[in-house]
């Protein structure tokens, strides 16, 4: 699917993206080169494949929940500028 020049400067000014002029006509190749692209990996027939979420058949290791702060919770709140019953205490932004 060819782009033209003006299709590359619309999107560039839509993405606020300043393109120079001397490098629309290489961009608007590329960008042809990557939508020909596209269409080619619309040919490839996936009705029978399914879904996956990563290349590898690998599970995540879980590991124990437990806290593992050493119980320092007096220390961090000391460098905030206002805590109240162990907690940080924020100014109330929405009304």
């Amino acid at each position: 699917m060819p782009v033209d020049i003006e299709t590359v400067r619309r999107v560039a000014n839509l993405a606020r993206v300043k393109v120079p002029e001397t490098e629309l006509e290489t961009l608007a190749g590329e960008l042809s080169n990557i939508l020909d692209w596209i269409e080619q990996l619309n040919e490839v027939d996936t009705d029978d494949i399914e879904p996956m979420s990563s290349v590898n058949d690998t599970k995540l290791r879980w590991r124990a929940d437990e806290v593992t702060d050493d119980n320092i919770s007096d220390k961090v709140l000391s460098n905030a500028p206002d805590s109240q019953d162990g907690m940080f205490s924020v100014p109330k932004v929405v009304e």
